[in-house]
């Protein structure tokens, strides 16, 4: 099944170049997650042709415009196109807040549930689990409270291997074998050994979303070995003075932090709108980590299980 980033926006504080602001597209499973909203978001959505009505779940990491200033408009398209199904809203405290004043001065009664988890950003702590999936905040360091996103694939079943079926075979035998049991009689004898008739799990995917933040090496053990890493790159090293009183990161910066952590792949964005050219980003992290690709808005990440 599939585990795909669709980048949606790629830019820090306001549109440049081309490039929009911070804003992703997560598939898990066929689970849904926007990540971040910043202004323009639905826009994109509707130019790569993305149906609105199965993202169940936004995260927002922080109240920075860039990140959440699209979230109204795409509640409020969400609402015109009669959506019936509930969605979940997750971010710090005051998000939900200023969303529910927008619908109250704007006399919006919305056509379906707004379900709001506040987040704790100074915390790491699991915002969401169901049985394919955990998803955890990773507190980071920027100029107002901000988290980062972890998600998890939980182990996956045994993969039965087909040819080996046998006929005396139960639903529940089924079951047993997937879950790694052995085919026991009523004495507890073994009658089919699992490893005999299964192939183990695929391998359990995982991604890392790294929003605003200074360089920081205490997330270093909470992401360590994850398949991909987003992390923020809003400078190259010669602004690293710009980036640190501003609470960002260079790209150099960013590409430590996933050598650190042994991550399988970074993916670094969030450039400020002085860069046209941001082939210089890739140029200087693969000076410390070589597997590192730019977030390009309308490319799509994909991890292999």
């Amino acid at each position: 099944m599939g585990f795909e980033l669709k980048i949606l926006g790629a830019n820090s504080a306001k549109p440049a170049y081309n490039r929009n602001q911070t804003s992703q597209l997560l598939t898990v499973q066929n689970e849904w997650f926007l990540i971040d909203c910043g202004e323009g978001t639905q826009l994109q959505l509707n130019h790569y042709k993305i149906k609105i009505s199965r993202i169940k779940h936004i995260l927002i990491s922080h109240l920075h415009g860039d990140h959440f200033f699209g979230l109204i408009g795409l509640i409020s398209t969400m609402h015109l196109q009669r959506r019936a199904t509930e969605l979940n809203l997750y971010g710090p405290p005051g998000l939900a807040e200023i969303i529910t004043m927008q619908l109250k001065v704007s006399g919006t009664v919305l056509s379906y549930p707004l379900n709001f988890k506040e987040i704790n950003p100074d915390k790491a702590c699991c915002v969401f689990e169901n049985d394919k999936l955990t998803i955890q905040t990773i507190p980071l360091k920027h100029r107002i409270p901000c988290a980062g996103f972890l998600f998890r694939e939980k182990i996956k079943p045994r993969r039965i291997i087909k040819e080996k079926i046998q006929k005396e075979f139960s639903l529940i035998d089924m079951v047993s074998l997937k879950n790694g049991k052995d085919i026991v009689d009523e004495n507890g004898g073994i009658i089919f050994k699992n490893e005999d008739y299964t192939l183990p799990p695929r391998k359990s995917r995982s991604y890392a979303y790294c929003s605003d933040t200074l360089y920081h090496e205490g997330i270093v053990h909470q992401i360590r070995g994850v398949d991909l890493l987003y992390h923020e790159a809003t400078f190259l090293s010669d602004r690293e003075q710009r980036a640190k009183e501003t609470f960002h990161a260079t790209a150099r910066q960013a590409a430590l932090i996933a050598k650190k952590a042994d991550v399988g792949q970074l993916l670094i964005g969030h450039y400020s709108s002085r860069y046209k050219d941001i082939t210089p980003f890739r140029t200087e992290a693969r000076e410390v980590f070589d597997n590192t690709i730019l977030a390009i808005e309308g490319e799509t990440i994909y991890i292999e299980d």
